[in-house]
């Protein structure tokens, strides 16, 4: 398996798998996005995606096997995703970017090709200056703590809408504790996580890349190629200080 990663464009949301293709979970504010309100959610997303990718830059990170798209990750500031202000744990920190989804369209795709993923996330949040990632992660809860008073007040995060549903649309709270996320703000179902962002991380991910890319090629050459490529990492990281 060949895993590599891209940055998302609005000419390839047409190649996100089912579900994902459509999802506006996210993207609109739940009051308008009910059933039989939206027309079209594939055109509402693309809507959505044009004005942030416009006014924002890049939003997402799109992870490949070979040839094939393996799924994708979305992220955004918080004023600019409506449901994030709807959780009983909103809001977002003012000094973080909201991890809005991971999708991964194949569930035999292994944990191997997340990782690259985020490592692609926090390369290009990092870069930009960003000093942290949140996210509402979802558990599934027992029963009996299934009632929540404070959803009273924010229960419009509950509901589907369409095929969307939270267990279908957040990202699983163990999948954001394996990428090194911690809780900062307790819920039996909708804990937000946080990740620490530094430069060290983009200058770590960067130099993890030119290792593996000249690894590869000293496997093409021989053994010979060692001196030459040491001398390609030391360069790689000057390069990403």
């Amino acid at each position: 398996m060949s895993i590599s990663t891209t940055a998302l464009t609005l000419s390839s949301v047409g190649s996100f798998a089912g579900h994902s293709r459509d999802c506006t979970f996210w993207e609109m504010d739940p009051a308008m996005s009910a059933p039989g309100t939206t027309a079209d959610p594939g055109l509402e997303k693309e809507a959505w995606l044009s004005a942030l990718l416009l006014e924002w830059g890049s939003c997402g990170r799109m992870v490949w096997d070979g040839e094939a798209l393996a799924g994708h990750a979305l992220y955004a500031p918080p004023s600019d995703v409506p449901r994030s202000r709807l959780f009983p744990t909103s809001p977002v920190t003012a000094d973080a970017v909201l991890l809005m989804s991971i999708d991964i369209y194949d569930q035999s795709v292994p944990w191997s090709a997340i990782t690259p993923l985020m490592n692609a996330v926090t390369g290009d949040l990092v870069r930009r200056g960003v000093r942290a990632i949140e996210a509402f992660g979802y558990r599934e809860s027992a029963p009996e703590t299934e009632f929540d008073p404070s959803m009273l007040l924010r229960d419009v995060v509950t509901p589907g809408t369409g095929d969307c549903s939270p267990g279908r649309c957040m990202i699983p709270v163990g999948w954001l504790e394996q990428l090194g996320f911690q809780e900062v703000a307790p819920h039996h179902r909708y804990p937000r996580l946080r990740l620490e962002l530094g430069r060290d991380l983009g200058w770590k991910a960067e130099v993890e890349a030119a290792l593996e890319k000249l690894f590869d090629e000293a496997a093409l050459v021989g053994s010979g190629s060692v001196g030459t490529m040491g001398a390609g990492l030391a360069n790689a990281a000057m390069r990403a200080k």
